[in-house]
């Protein structure tokens, strides 16, 4: 097999893994929160949890996507045109991704965990 084809199934193959993400991340929420609902459990708990257990399969999606266009790009066809479409997809999914991250943890991704404390390493 040569390489250009092989990097394309690579490609393919982790553009496969990404939407897979997102389909069992999707369902195994909307299991997890249908579960909660019948047994009663308090209603906004069961939406807030399901909201993040969407956002973070989402994100995980989103990222698999990401490194199978860097694949493509990079390793099939490396144009200053292909690179510059994959610089404009990465840009929307990092913004996406940055979005996804606030409205799951309600903090940037670059900022400290809440009740964090600063200890320096021994």
């Amino acid at each position: 097999m040569e390489f250009q084809a092989t990097m394309e199934f690579v490609g393919k193959a982790v553009d496969a893994a990404g939407v897979a993400a997102i389909i069992v991340g999707i369902v195994v929420a909307t299991a997890i929160a249908v579960g909660a609902l019948l047994r009663r459990d308090e209603r906004d708990g069961v939406y807030h949890a399901y909201r993040r257990r969407l956002g973070r399969s989402i994100l995980l999606g989103l990222e698999l996507l990401v490194a199978a266009d860097i694949i493509r790009t990079v390793a099939i066809e490396p144009t200053y045109e292909s690179v510059g479409v994959l610089a404009i997809i990465v840009l929307v999914r990092t913004f996406l991704s940055f979005s996804l991250e606030l409205e799951i943890t309600g903090r940037w991704p670059w900022q400290k965990r809440r009740g964090a404390q600063d200890t320096p390493a021994a």
